[in-house]
């Protein structure tokens, strides 16, 4: 399985993700959205971006690892947020938080501002395509 970057050569870098991704693998791992639940599905850390964010990328993770896969296979995310202007003030913790998971891959992303999600109290939703070894 191979992920390779795709970022056309005339625009500006991007930061913090990648225009597509080449993906080549018998098997794909679709994550359905993922909050941040706790193990026994209470939402933890109301009212606080960085510590649901937080929490969102360690569910993200222990789906990959289920399926034997790792936040590196993934190719795509999704992230829909209640409050864009609050996740671009603490879009550099976000990002070190980030970074802490994933390193420095940057999958193909898309983020999404939404008037209300499903769960009370979510402030951040994230859903993604991996492609498995």
């Amino acid at each position: 399985m191979t992920l390779e970057i795709v970022n056309p050569e005339d625009w500006k870098t991007p930061v913090g993700y990648s225009c597509g991704v080449v993906a080549s693998g018998s098997r794909w791992l679709f994550l359905g959205g993922q909050v941040a639940f706790d193990a026994g599905s209470q939402i933890v850390s109301a009212g606080d971006l960085l510590g649901q964010f937080r929490q969102t990328i360690e569910n993200l993770q222990t789906v990959c690892e289920s399926a034997g896969a790792t936040l590196q296979d993934i190719a795509k995310l999704t992230v829909f947020v209640q409050d864009r202007d609050d996740y671009r003030d603490k879009s550099q913790e976000i990002g070190q938080i980030y970074r802490e998971y994933f390193g420095t891959h940057y999958p193909a992303m898309t983020l999404v501002e939404v008037a209300r999600f499903y769960e009370t109290d979510v402030l951040v939703e994230i859903e993604g395509i991996a492609v498995l070894p």
